[in-house]
């Protein structure tokens, strides 16, 4: 029987598991439920995706968002794995079809959303089914300390209660304190899980905070943006929807390729916008915390915080959407004070008016107080950022990192560092400048002809490695990390074409 490495070289195109994926996958395999901590990037799906493959019945991946349900599936799809969503999105006819084709066993994963899971239809398909495991995504939105508390999350303990058989329940989170982490095993009901926290440090991402003048942040914005370079993605997160759409207006008018994102628009916008961005037709998007959940863009080179979250969590977690694929990228915090007063106010109407009973409401808004005042701490501390991040999430950190703005300096106003994100990881060997272009615009061509974001079709690192070894047979082709069978089959001729073209 082959075994979790073979599925992983084969399926996916890797060579080995990072740190903790293989024994969290192991774990599974041996039928122990799981409580995972790993920070975006790290390559949380490929934790329960390798198993679901491997173990006899269907697997279930309980997923918040319908941008990261149909984002998962496209790419489970585009490299020969039987994958389909549930949620709202789908009319009743196409919920029947796929309920329908479930019941004869033609999908091993299925991404459904926690709603969904109390349909009479649903459980009745699980109940005849063989359910060998169910993935809890975005676990924290279980806690009600967590940033993000989701009552409807609260169905799962009792889906999983009735089936006729248990399952391996494993929970997966970006970001969790120690509270929020028991409170997730709680809730769910985990039976003695293994649990893993494989650190929240991200050496590649530059933290930066500046202290400005509300009035100095777009002028700011400016200036980062055209550092970066036209060709590197980048994410602007506001506060307010006014916000993001004054900013977007300004970012248009200086020239830039940039889209709004936020709850109030229409649903088809959002994603025609979400699919610009991840297709790399545009290089901004300009959005809420709407914007990113699930997002699996390994490229973006900047995140910006035009306004200062209201929790540590919710910034590392945005801010970690930066520099995914490995290579260097900057996260950004422009402070003003007018962004505490801003912060204390939502916490206040949701005190007042939230969808918690009153007590609860009460207890939700001191603790999102609290929470605001370390991050109001971290926007103006002089100490290391990364050393105030990992101590906030119960993690050893040194004095100084020398990768934050604080580290860097003496910290003056009016200093400007050109932060060279092009680093060795991204170089390549003089006179392959021709062929990497003519991947990207390989792929660009494919992404639109077969509906897939760019970096489903090659992602950057692996056009950088075609270009430093020129496979000139598809056997030398899998070998590229992250080129697997199902990637090969589809899009390997065309790869080889180009690489014979530029000799």
């Amino acid at each position: 029987m082959e075994d979790a490495r073979g599925v992983l070289k084969r399926v996916f195109g890797y060579d080995g598991f990072r740190p903790g994926q293989g024994e969290i996958v192991g774990a599974i395999l041996a039928g122990r439920d799981v409580l995972a901590v790993m920070p975006t990037g790290a390559g949380k799906s490929l934790c329960y995706q390798v198993p679901a493959l491997m173990l006899p019945g269907v697997t279930l991946v309980v997923s918040p968002l319908i941008s990261l349900m149909q984002d998962q599936v496209r790419a489970l799809m585009a490299v020969g794995v039987r994958a389909a969503y549930l949620n709202s999105s789908l009319t009743d006819s196409q919920k029947a079809l796929m309920l329908r084709r479930a019941a004869e066993g033609q999908y091993k994963i299925i991404y459904v959303a926690p709603e969904r899971l109390q349909m009479p239809g649903f459980i009745r398909f699980a109940r005849q089914q063989a359910v060998s495991m169910v993935t809890v995504d975005e676990a924290h939105c279980i806690s009600q300390w967590g940033r993000d508390f989701r009552p409807s999350y609260m169905l799962v303990r009792d889906f999983v209660d009735q089936l006729p058989s248990r399952p391996v329940v494993a929970a997966f989170t970006a970001t969790a304190t120690d509270r929020v982490r028991q409170d997730i095993a709680d809730q769910l009901r985990l039976r003695d899980p293994f649990r893993l926290v494989t650190g929240f440090d991200r050496p590649n991402l530059r933290f930066e905070t500046r202290q400005l003048d509300p009035d100095d942040k777009h002028g700011a914005l400016l200036r980062l943006l055209t550092e970066a370079g036209e060709d590197d993605p980048a994410i602007v997160y506001c506060s307010t929807v006014r916000q993001v759409t004054m900013t977007v207006d300004a970012l248009q008018r200086a020239g830039f390729a940039a889209r709004p994102y936020h709850g109030q628009m229409d649903a088809a916008d959002r994603r025609r916008y979400q699919e610009e961005f991840l297709y790399d037709r545009v290089q901004v998007m300009v959005a809420t915390n709407a914007f990113g959940m699930g997002i699996d863009k390994p490229n973006v080179r900047m995140v910006v915080h035009y306004n200062m979250p209201r929790d540590l969590e919710s910034y590392y977690q945005e801010a970690g959407r930066a520099g995914r694929d490995g290579a260097p990228a900057r996260c950004v915090l422009l402070y003003a004070a007018s962004d505490v007063g801003l912060a204390r106010f939502f916490i206040e109407k949701e005190e007042e008016d939230g969808p918690l009973p009153p007590e609860q409401r009460h207890a939700a808004a001191e603790a999102a107080r609290a929470r605001l005042e370390q991050m109001t701490y971290y926007a103006t501390t002089r100490r290391c950022l990364r050393g105030e991040l990992l101590r906030y999430f119960g993690e050893q950190a040194p004095v100084r990192c020398g990768n934050c703005s604080n580290c860097l300096s003496p910290w003056a106003e009016g200093t400007r560092r050109k932060v060279q994100v092009k680093a060795a990881s991204r170089a390549i060997a003089p006179g392959d400048e021709q062929l990497l272009a003519a991947l990207y615009e390989l792929r660009r061509e494919l992404s639109r002809k077969e509906k897939l974001p760019a970096f489903m079709v090659l992602s950057d690192a692996a056009a950088r490695e075609v270009c430093a070894r020129r496979p000139r047979t598809m056997d030398e082709l899998l070998a590229i990390e992250g080129i697997g069978e199902g990637r090969a089959r589809r899009y390997g001729r065309a790869i080889l074409r180009e690489v014979e073209r530029f000799g």
